[in-house]
């Protein structure tokens, strides 16, 4: 069994973090990931008030007595600054003990009551210097994408890889490295840069829990690593995404120099809900790390997570005996 400080500091069963994911990390999967050893993050962003959150937070506790965590979102757009404060204290209210902010700068003015709260504080990033703030500024875990990870990529273009050790080498906290991995290779990879633990977003939309319609797990069964797009770097947004008619449509845009609420209407929410919850998978845009390429079956949450965890178990022992 691989123990790490993230294992030990969060208390799962593996050093795997489900990434954040809006409109799929609820309750129900949030539950179904934790139980099956990893740390799952339930999206605040899903819920329009702290009641909604609290309610959520209380019905994942139901599901599972094992870990997870709640994503405060800081990008403004999502999470207006006036709610935050209420959604971390709905958080800490109702027991939630880890929490993981995302956005655009590290939540200084929120520090005092994640330390007052008692909650171990993971700062999820995409730069050295951004990692560098978040730990001065008293987070207990960074992570740190890649270039290759879905969703937000941030600006610098920096594989993960590089990312990885240039991260662990400036600060003195644990890493948690994403960006590709999707199986026990990467883990183990992520494990030899210095990474303590490895986040996961698009390996665990391909799974039987995971609340996706079955044409779009298929769809990423049968995609290759060049099926992803970035998109709305013209509105300082970067996104990974999937490969499809708005993905597609997105790009034409941007190349167009269309305007932020052109871009928007194609790239909203309610678009990405259809496409999840009906099937039409050109319907919306998804996010989608180059790693679906190595994406070649729909497993149960445990299937997948025992089977990768074997796996970079494997690895290490097999470059053990390398160095014999």
């Amino acid at each position: 069994m691989i123990k790490t400080k993230v294992t030990e500091m969060l208390g799962c069963k593996y050093p795997i973090i489900a990434g954040t994911m809006a409109n799929i990390s609820n309750p129900e999967f949030v539950a179904s990931v934790s139980n099956a050893g990893a740390c799952a993050v339930l999206a605040s962003a899903n819920y329009q008030t702290p009641e909604e959150l609290r309610e959520a937070i209380r019905k994942t506790q139901s599901l599972t007595d094992q870990p997870f965590a709640v994503n405060i979102n800081l990008f403004p757009a999502m999470m207006p600054q006036e709610k935050l404060v209420k959604y971390v204290e709905a958080t800490l209210d109702e027991g939630t003990k880890i929490i993981e902010t995302s956005g655009h700068k590290a939540p200084a003015d929120l520090v005092p009551k994640f330390k007052e709260g008692g909650a171990i504080w993971i700062h999820k990033c995409a730069g050295v210097r951004y990692a560098i703030t978040g730990a001065s500024l008293g987070a207990d875990m960074i992570t740190v994408v890649g270039y290759e990870n879905g969703g937000a990529t941030g600006t610098l273009d920096i594989g993960t890889l590089v990312m990885t050790p240039s991260v662990v080498d400036a600060i003195d906290v644990p890493v948690i490295a994403g960006g590709g991995i999707t199986d026990g290779r990467g883990i183990a990879a992520v494990l030899a840069l210095g990474a303590e633990g490895a986040i996961m977003g698009t390996r665990m939309m391909a799974t039987k829990e995971c609340p996706l319609h079955d044409n779009l797990k298929q769809a990423f069964v049968q995609a290759k690593e060049t099926d992803t797009h970035l998109v709305m770097r013209s509105i300082r947004n970067t996104h990974r995404v999937w490969r499809n008619k708005a993905a597609e449509k997105i790009i034409e845009l941007e190349s167009q120099k269309a305007s932020l609420q052109e871009i928007i209407q194609v790239a909203s929410g309610q678009n990405a809900l259809k496409m999840y919850r009906e099937g039409d998978i050109d319907a919306g845009m998804v996010s989608c790390g180059q790693g679906v390429g190595l994406i070649k079956d729909i497993p149960t949450v445990k299937e997948l997570l025992d089977r990768i965890m074997n796996e970079a178990e494997e690895v290490i022992s097999k470059l053990k005996s390398i160095s014999k």
